[in-house]
């Protein structure tokens, strides 16, 4: 005999999964009025919506820095969405926030890793997410997560959660200066810290636009190797944080103003993250 459903019993199952009235409802209906298999119920509905979103892109979200109360390590946590729309959602930020919350608190490998640990005391950060599918009907995942430590650790998150950095630096700064080099790296878009940190991948095709553009110019075969490693020379000048100009005084690199501040002052970290 099927147990009758309440309006009281609905309701509780979706102040526990956050799912719509009538999927709760139906899902009390299959599951006979057990609520633990009502919320596994919800959970393999948001598995199949995710499956049958897998080709769509969440190309929305938000992304948001976190740093511990000491300010020795930070993270960068994207939870990505389909549309503009649930990116901007109250519940999907404080869903995002609890994400970013327990990166930060258990300092996961990685996003599968992230995924593992326990977003409460009943349900996984992977089962949240098949939750929040089934809830919502749209594709949700993590877009991107990285950590970074160091001696002092800031973070910043741009108007709008689609672009978050931190960095790290070998001393204790001050409040405007941490927060100005976050501002600085969240703008200017450096690839790397400084000139040794370039991954080769990326020199290799940097020099090989160069050496493309010179001889398009008609330069001469014997000078095109020359002029390549000066534009490499504006590209580290250009994409690397420390050679880049100080956007608040361009007469001076990054590097300069933290010496300026303190002469053994330098960046040691840096993760940035935009959905484009």
């Amino acid at each position: 005999m099927n147990m009758a459903i309440t309006a009281a019993d609905v309701n509780k199952l979706r102040q526990q999964t956050g799912a719509g009235m009538m999927d709760c409802k139906k899902a009390l209906e299959e599951t006979n009025g057990d609520f633990e298999a009502a919320v596994d119920y919800l959970r393999k509905k948001g598995a199949k919506v995710a499956a049958n979103r897998a080709d769509r892109d969440a190309k929305e979200g938000v992304v948001l820095a976190k740093t511990t109360a000491d300010n020795k390590r930070g993270v960068v946590v994207s939870v990505n969405c389909e549309t503009d729309f649930v990116a901007k959602n109250a519940d999907f930020i404080a869903f995002a926030e609890q994400v970013a919350k327990v990166a930060l608190e258990k300092n996961p490998a990685d996003i599968t890793a992230l995924k593992a640990l326990p977003y409460d005391n009943n349900i996984t950060v992977g089962d949240k997410f098949m939750e929040q599918v089934g809830k919502i009907g749209e594709k949700i995942d993590i877009g991107y997560y990285q950590t970074g430590s160091a001696e002092f650790v800031t973070g910043y998150i741009h108007p709008g959660n689609r672009l978050s950095v931190i960095v790290g630096f070998n001393k204790v700064v001050s409040t405007d200066v941490a927060k100005n080099v976050a501002m600085q790296a969240a703008a200017m878009a450096p690839v790397a810290i400084d000139k040794g940190d370039v991954d080769q991948k990326t020199l290799d095709r940097e020099l090989d636009i160069a050496r493309e553009q010179i001889r398009a110019e008609g330069k001469p075969e014997d000078m095109v190797e020359k002029i390549a490693q000066g534009k490499l020379n504006k590209f580290y000048k250009d994409s690397t944080l420390l050679n880049q100009e100080y956007f608040i005084d361009n007469k001076v690199t990054v590097r300069q103003f933290l010496q300026s501040v303190d002469k053994d002052l330098t960046i040691t970290a840096f993760k940035r993250y935009s959905l484009a």
